[in-house]
């Protein structure tokens, strides 16, 4: 089991930052990738940004150049800097925690998520 605690949220004006922060706890040594998704209203659920265990990234079209993801040292926490923001990008941020568990099968947890809003 993983637990996941996201913060860092809130309002800001259309070309600000903000900087979410993930804590996991539990199982963290099972972790095999981090990342952030996002849901805008009455919208699906999309990917954000992911980072592997050995560090690769990926990052969806609409937030390349502007975030960026990474780690800190004791790999239970996962970051999301935002830069330059848009309407847009209005949503509830969730971090997710994925375990592999063989080549077809995952566990994906999912924190409570946290709201990030961009005013024009």
């Amino acid at each position: 089991q993983v637990q996941l605690v996201e913060s860092g949220g809130g309002l800001v004006q259309s070309g600000g930052s903000l900087k979410l922060s993930c804590a996991a706890s539990g199982s963290i040594s099972s972790i095999n990738a981090m990342g952030w998704y996002r849901q805008a209203p009455g919208k699906e659920r999309d990917l954000v940004a992911t980072i592997t265990s050995d560090g690769s990234t990926n990052y969806a079209d609409a937030v390349k150049g502007r975030f960026s993801i990474s780690r800190g040292n004791a790999k239970n926490m996962v970051y999301l800097q935002m830069n330059s923001l848009k309407p847009e990008d209005t949503a509830v941020y969730y971090c997710n925690a994925r375990i592999i568990r063989d080549r077809w099968v995952y566990v994906d947890y999912w924190g409570q998520g946290t709201q990030v809003t961009v005013s024009s």
